[in-house]
């Protein structure tokens, strides 16, 4: 089949997968679909495009039309793995909220995103509905690739900044460097920024993370992580994990 002209870098990422990944032919379907679909006549209400996509579904809405997007890397895929334990301990223990990894949709007045990780604090937990959040998340965390660096820095800056998420963290680890933001006025200021260092979240009482821990191969044990945020002694939390094991 030959390759549509005009296409974006995302979208060759993308037609390059349909022909050179093991995929099920129902996804390979939706993602030709979208991608043959010229972007006028992709344009469908938030409603349809929820009926349209699954949990597989690889895309975002945005005023009307479907953002085709690439699969996760392994690195990627890990850092997700361990900012939701964290915060799924932590928010849960402490009574705080929800946490949702993606995919979670969150709708927003001209959007519907999938960040990495999102938290809807307790006051907030009505605007979670079965498939989507209705408004925006208290925390969304996003982890930079090479391909999304483009969204995740302007198109999401901007629109999660107007949709009113109070804090917004870019984790890059290509780069090993991140930057968390709060929302001031309307608009986004820097809090903290670099490759080392402690950072107390605005929306999650209490807790800090330490960027370092982002670049460690293997990541640490949310157990671990947590036992420094709560200022228990490292034995202890060893011999807890040990027991955990069954080594105890």
């Amino acid at each position: 089949m030959a390759k549509p002209e005009g296409m974006t870098l995302r979208e060759r990422m993308l037609w390059r997968e349909v022909f050179t990944t093991d995929l099920d032919e129902d996804r390979r379907r939706r993602l030709l679909e979208a991608l043959l679909t010229p972007a006028e006549a992709r344009k469908m209400t938030y409603q349809e495009f929820l009926d349209w996509a699954d949990e597989d579904t690889l895309a975002e809405w945005v005023d009307g039309e479907v953002v085709m997007y690439s699969p996760a890397s392994d690195r990627h895929q890990d850092l997700v793995r361990f900012l939701t334990s964290v915060f799924s301990i932590y928010v849960e223990t402490n009574n705080l909220g929800v946490v949702r990894p993606a995919p979670f949709q969150m709708k927003l007045g001209h959007s519907g995103r999938e960040p990495d990780v999102l938290f809807v604090a307790k006051e907030h937990l009505d605007r979670l509905q079965e498939t989507y959040l209705d408004g925006p998340a208290d925390l969304v965390v996003e982890i930079i690739s090479p391909e999304s660096i483009g969204r995740d820095r302007g198109e999401k800056f901007k629109e999660y900044a107007e949709g009113g998420v109070p804090e917004y963290w870019l984790i890059n680890p290509q780069q090993e460097w991140v930057e968390f933001y709060r929302l001031e006025e309307d608009r986004y200021r820097l809090a903290f920024d670099g490759s080392e260092g402690k950072y107390q979240a605005r929306t999650l009482p209490d807790f800090w993370l330490r960027v370092e821990w982002l670049w460690q191969e293997p990541l640490p044990h949310p157990l671990r992580a947590l036992g420094e945020v709560a200022g228990v002694e490292a034995e202890v939390v060893e011999r807890f994990l040990q027991a955990l094991a069954g080594d105890g």
